[in-house]
């Protein structure tokens, strides 16, 4: 069964379709636990969950990665979102990369509340 219903003259044709899907490219990537502001994970990708955070409004919470796939002078994209946390508005200030780590600073962007449970950083190194 096709995934999206072709149109009635279409080039595209079902098997066309389902090789595309079998092609797509698959990711080195894998998840890992922050302690203390530290985790090891020697991925190309990867999402890691912080210890529960108490950060307050306006203070920043630095994540160092370590992954032995990093080196300096590549580039490197984080993203941040909620695991436990309820409160604040945590976002990436910086992602830097050097040889065998990748610093990730993230803000409580919030006025006033702190952050109050663990947050997930998504990264990707990709080139």
């Amino acid at each position: 069964m096709p995934l999206v219903t072709a149109p009635k003259y279409s080039i595209i044709t079902d098997i066309d379709e389902a090789n595309a899907w079998s092609k797509t490219p698959q990711a080195d990537s894998g998840t890992a636990v922050a302690t203390a502001g530290a985790a090891t994970l020697d991925k190309f990708g990867g999402v890691i969950t912080s210890e529960a955070l108490t950060t307050a409004a306006a203070a920043v919470y630095t994540l160092t990665i370590t992954n032995a796939k990093a080196a300096a002078g590549q580039i490197a994209l984080a993203s941040v979102s909620n695991g436990t946390n309820s409160a604040g508005q945590p976002v990436i200030v910086s992602v830097t990369p050097s040889a065998g780590s990748l610093v990730i600073v993230v803000k409580n962007d919030h006025a006033s509340a702190a952050l109050n449970g663990t947050i997930k950083v998504a990264f990707a190194i990709v080139g």
